[in-house]
């Protein structure tokens, strides 16, 4: 099995605003792959877990996955077993409101189902330099003129 270390961030300008993710794939022999899209409207949160989301499908097999994220909504969510929580309240939290997002959970959970993944928090705007380099990636793509429309995003009224 192969290993890939991931690192990600995501950027909004504005929240909700143009956002954009950066994703940064290294392998164990020393490769490297950046991947970063921007989006019209979104939020900070969906472009935290579509930066993730993207450097696990970007994955051709199963993989051991050192995942390092500066988001604590992302992390948390998945080393604290608050997805679990959520798929058995269909979606909701203990407090019964809807899970913000469930598009991109899902899909998260669906590109992390083949791989042995550890998910770890790395602090944001401290100097870590992949860390750095996704958050060029992502607010590069944020500012950029090429951006798409982020079709799951809803705006909360």
């Amino acid at each position: 099995m192969d290993t890939i270390t991931i690192y990600t961030d995501g950027s909004s300008r504005g929240n909700p605003g143009p956002g954009g993710f950066g994703t940064l794939l290294i392998s164990s022999k020393g490769s490297r792959k950046e991947i970063s899209c921007g989006f019209t409207e979104t939020t900070n949160n969906r472009m935290e877990l579509l930066a993730a989301i993207a450097g696990l499908e970007a994955l051709k097999r199963p993989c051991r996955v050192m995942l390092h994220s500066d988001s604590k909504y992302v992390i948390d969510a998945l080393n604290k077993g608050w997805t679990r929580g959520w798929i058995k309240r269909n979606w909701h939290k203990a407090d019964k409101t809807p899970v913000k997002n469930p598009d991109l959970w899902k899909r998260l959970l669906a590109a992390a189902e083949d791989h042995d993944i550890t998910w770890r928090w790395v602090k944001g705007h401290a100097g870590h330099p992949e860390n750095e380099r996704c958050d060029e990636l992502a607010t590069n793509a944020a500012d950029s003129d090429n951006k798409r429309e982020d079709t799951g995003y809803i705006p909360s009224s």
